[in-house]
């Protein structure tokens, strides 16, 4: 049974946080004048923070950190070939810090606001008949950049920023496995050019799934290897500026996607990470819903 690629509007869900857990863009393409908009709701939650060269068991001032969003998504078919993604997060992060903490420091124990807009521009560059399947080979472009006037020059205060208010200029390249029965594989690999003495990055991920017309799931593992111009939290050369840290982290999840009127579908995932350097050990899960024309 082929799904039907107007229902995957939903399926793909991309945490808006400083460091994504899955690729900003899905491997599947939408037909000319078909798209999608979806919307999410998410909750992570991290008491644990990978630093080197060892795992810290509390986060410093906050003690715990609980990250809500509520996020936008939609996808629209310009040609057979050409896709265009727009994604929109608003973003609440809210500490645990004791109120002697907060008083002696000055510190507050939340921040929230709309973080960046992303734009991202798909191109199937060829597809191919292969083992009772397709194989689509595409390739993406991208920028990230601020929205919300949201700070990350706070010193501790910026643990629980929202952000890095960095520009990011990304580009993928992406291989969609699709057997004819359902089952398939897509991986992405791709490099992030960032601003604001964010260090730059590769970015990969790779996702098994099965997608039928009355359900769609996967489990993926997305990886980020920062370049190592950047520095590690409380290390050699670090000032304070927690956008200049150097972020690795390879992360764990899965997706849902299942119709339930025409048009509409929900959408649900899981996802934690696995090992990461300088970011909270977070485990987070989203539920939303789609609606495709």
């Amino acid at each position: 049974m082929k799904i039907n690629l107007k229902l995957l509007g939903g399926m793909l869900f991309m945490l808006p946080l400083t460091m994504a857990a899955q690729s900003p863009i899905s491997g599947f393409m939408k037909a000319k004048g078909e798209g999608s908009i979806t919307v999410t709701q998410s909750r992570e939650d991290y008491s644990d923070v990978f630093l080197v060269p060892n795992k810290v068991n509390s986060v410093p001032v906050f003690n715990k950190v609980t990250t809500k969003s509520v996020s936008l998504y939609a996808e629209y078919g310009f040609s057979d070939r050409l896709n265009f993604v727009v994604s929109l997060p608003y973003i609440q992060t809210t500490g645990e810090a004791t109120p002697a903490t907060l008083a002696n420091n000055g510190f507050e124990n939340e921040r929230s606001g709309f973080q960046d807009v992303s734009i991202y521009g798909k191109y199937k560059i060829k597809s191919y008949e292969v083992m009772n399947g397709n194989l689509d080979i595409i390739g993406a472009l991208g920028v990230e950049t601020p929205l919300g006037n949201y700070d990350v020059d706070e010193g501790l205060q910026s643990i629980i920023a929202i952000g890095n208010r960095s520009t990011d200029i990304t580009g993928l390249a992406i291989a969609n496995y699709k057997h004819n029965s359902g089952i398939f594989a897509i991986g992405q690999v791709g490099y992030s050019l960032r601003s604001n003495e964010v260090p730059n990055a590769l970015i990969s991920e790779l996702k098994l799934g099965y997608a039928a017309s009355v359900i769609y799931g996967d489990i993926f593992i997305a990886n980020q290897l920062s370049s190592s111009d950047g520095v590690d939290i409380l290390g050699q050369g670090f000032t304070g500026f927690f956008p200049a840290t150097r972020v690795n982290y390879t992360r764990i999840g899965a997706n849902m996607f299942v119709p339930i009127v025409k048009g509409f579908g929900l959408t649900a995932g899981i996802n934690t990470y696995i090992e990461g350097r300088n970011l909270g050990d977070s485990t987070g899960a989203y539920s939303g819903i789609s609606y495709s024309f």
